[in-house]
């Protein structure tokens, strides 16, 4: 018998819909909040103010400078945080598996390789490039990890952590590989691995724009079937609903969303396993206002973690990645202690 959760049954109360609204409101608001914070803090910090006057075209050049020049990242901030949030509640929901997220599934170490690959072997180089060619490789790690973590009976929780960990080791063991014998290529992957969203301009966000809106509108098509899906095979098919179509749709959508993400900003993890965690303690378990929640809640988390980055290391700065890495295990914890029994 398969080892998964139903959600509906875990005691999560459903949440109405005036609710769900003014939580969304609320989540707006946060990333509002955000967004300022992501474009005053820095090397040089400006105030509220200051940032107001930029807005309104009256700031001095110097001051209009320094705040234009963190645009880029915060709009690449956003639309990385969508991505990676909205694929990892796919993941958990395709899967039934709390711990389901793109890193811990070898999807984003997989994108990672090939990006790699192509750059060290074929002369890649660019962002639309880098979108096309991590595309490949999060899509045959997805589906590697499905296929060891699958039992003749289903999916073990246990057994899909332990393929993607398996898969993302050998994965990064072959990069290191190939990064080390070609020195080139280690001199950009050094800092592209960690995780940051400096350094990118407008021609990342461009090319992150059709995977990510192409992604999203598929999860959203999908919320209705999520939902079946979640209730067990049969009961989605008895329902209406087409569980392997649901589940190949929803792969193939976290996998464009993931691609784009960790093409444009590195291997970002425990973005994907946090946000859904959040969400559904949040909206409960509807499917549906997970994905919507989840897609501004993700940038929130992602910017809200890189200015802390930025502000604790002054003048210096802490990768993103790095800071996701500290908000992400305790909820990894919480996740596992939520799931004893469950294996």
């Amino acid at each position: 018998m398969a080892t998964v959760s139903l959600r509906p049954s875990s005691g999560v109360p459903q949440r109405g819909t005036a609710r769900r609204v003014y939580g969304l409101c609320a989540a707006l608001a946060a990333l509002a909040l955000a967004l300022f914070a992501s474009v005053m803090f820095g090397s040089r910090t400006t105030s509220f103010g200051e940032v107001v006057e930029v807005l309104r075209g009256t700031a001095d050049l110097p001051l209009t400078t320094v705040v234009e020049s963190r645009y880029p990242r915060t709009a690449i901030g956003v639309l990385a945080g969508l991505c990676l949030a909205v694929a990892g509640t796919l993941m958990q929901g395709i899967t039934r598996n709390d711990l389901a997220e793109p890193g811990l599934l070898g999807i984003n170490a997989g994108a990672s390789a090939s990006i790699v690959t192509a750059t060290a072997f074929w002369g890649a180089s660019g962002s639309t490039e880098a979108m096309w060619w991590a595309l490949p490789g999060a899509l045959v790690a997805g589906f590697m990890v499905q296929a060891i973590g699958s039992t003749r009976s289903g999916r073990s929780q246990v057994r899909l952590v332990l393929a993607g960990a398996v898969l993302s080791a050998v994965l990064m063991a072959y990069i290191q590989a190939v990064t080390l014998t070609k020195p080139q290529v280690f001199d950009s992957y050094r800092y592209w691995v960690v995780g940051a969203l400096g350094g990118r301009d407008f021609a990342v966000l461009q090319a992150m724009l059709p995977f990510a809106a192409a992604g999203l509108l598929l999860a959203l098509l999908l919320g209705r079937g999520l939902n079946a899906l979640a209730l067990g095979d049969s009961t989605a098919a008895a329902l209406g609903a087409r569980p392997a179509l649901v589940r190949t749709g929803g792969l193939a959508a976290a996998t464009v969303l993931s691609a784009a993400a960790t093409a444009a900003v590195g291997p970002i993890a425990f973005v994907g396993l946090a946000v859904p965690h959040i969400v559904r303690m949040l909206v409960g378990v509807d499917f549906r206002w997970q994905i919507a929640f989840s897609a501004v809640v993700g940038p929130t988390l992602l910017l809200a973690a890189d200015v802390v980055g930025r502000v604790v290391m002054r003048p210096q700065e802490l990768m993103v990645g790095v800071v996701t890495a500290f908000v992400g295990a305790p909820a990894l914890l919480v996740a596992v202690r939520r799931m004893r029994g469950n294996t």
